[in-house]
């Protein structure tokens, strides 16, 4: 395609902060991609609780109205000037960059990850954000080791699957929590070493007994809430819990009691991935893991035009694995 033209797109727009009712389809003409930048028309849209976040306005986006979306798998169709090192028709994927809700769009041509064969674009639409979330975790903010054990919530989500399966390469003991028995099975099969019913037994006394009173060193907790004040409850002494998510609500700081040796800490993957050096890391780490056997568990592939559901169901809790968007 000449990179001169205008092209006729669609996009999944908001005019203001709400519920999934928000979430409009629009046509736009996408200009030229200007020097420096690549047009990449999308194949494969991943669909991230950060997401739902920006689209209610809990991380407010830099502006409205905005298209959501944070990661996308596509193809090269145009190059603009002073870009070098990737060619139309290329594969291509890219995480952090809000806006990927839409047919194509125009990018940085530095923040573009070249895809192998042998990883499909729906595979790293499913696993590129999740990915580089996994190796800051376990990479950065605790390296962690054969001899940890580690708790993961929500352990049969898009999120959940892909750190059992990372910190099983690790060589770590991981236990998770589910909601269902069809999901402690997933979960399992993912690699899963003990899946706690939340639903029928308290997660913090399962955890302890499972741990012999000791606790874990490592846990991953995406829900907020009571929740995290329990988390905090099991973590050994020289411990760390990572809290990446608020799905039942706002924590507020001051009201938690975080245990005088353990770690309380709040990563944003999204700050993190501004450094370009972590990003190319991560991104990186996510293809080694994928092309040497971890699975990106896809659950559903919704048209864009159905971005409303797609966040509703990734709200309802009732999804495993990863939700997709498929212009």
């Amino acid at each position: 395609m000449n990179p001169t033209t205008h092209s006729a797109e669609s996009r999944i727009y908001l005019t203001a902060y709400g519920d999934a009712s928000v979430l409009q389809l629009q046509s736009f003409e996408l200009p030229p991609p200007a020097a420096g930048e690549v047009r990449v028309r999308h194949t494969a849209i991943g669909v991230n609780y950060v997401d739902i976040y920006h689209r209610s306005g809990l991380y407010p986006l830099p502006g409205l109205p905005a298209t959501p979306g944070v990661e996308a798998a596509g193809v090269i169709e145009a190059i603009g000037a002073g870009v070098s090192g990737l060619a139309i028709g290329q594969r291509v994927a890219y995480a952090g960059l809000p806006g990927s809700y839409a047919s194509a769009r125009n990018l940085p041509a530095q923040r573009l990850i070249k895809l192998p064969d042998e990883v499909s674009d729906q595979s790293i639409a499913a696993a590129l954000l999740r990915g580089v979330t996994a190796h800051m975790l376990f990479d950065h903010i605790r390296k962690v080791q054969p001899s940890d054990t580690v708790l993961i919530h929500a352990a049969a989500g898009g999120l959940g699957l892909l750190l059992v399966q990372w910190a099983k390469t690790l060589g770590a003991r991981v236990i998770g929590t589910v909601s269902t028995p069809a999901k402690a099975a997933l979960a399992i099969s993912h690699g899963l070493d003990h899946a706690i019913l939340y639903r029928e037994q308290p997660f913090a006394a399962a955890t302890l007994a499972l741990t012999d009173g000791h606790g874990v060193n490592y846990a991953v907790d995406g829900i907020g809430g009571q929740t995290l004040q329990d988390t905090l409850s099991v973590v050994s002494a020289g411990g760390v819990v990572a809290s990446v998510g608020q799905v039942a609500g706002p924590n507020d700081a001051a009201q938690l009691a975080v245990p005088p040796a353990v770690t309380l800490c709040h990563p944003s993957v999204i700050q993190f991935m501004a450094d370009a050096t972590q990003y190319q890391q991560g991104a990186a780490a996510t293809l080694h893991q994928l092309t040497h056997g971890l699975r990106a568990t896809v659950a559903e592939v919704l048209p864009l035009d159905h971005a409303a559901q797609a966040h509703r169901l990734l709200e309802s809790g009732q999804s495993t694995g990863a939700i997709l968007l498929q212009p």
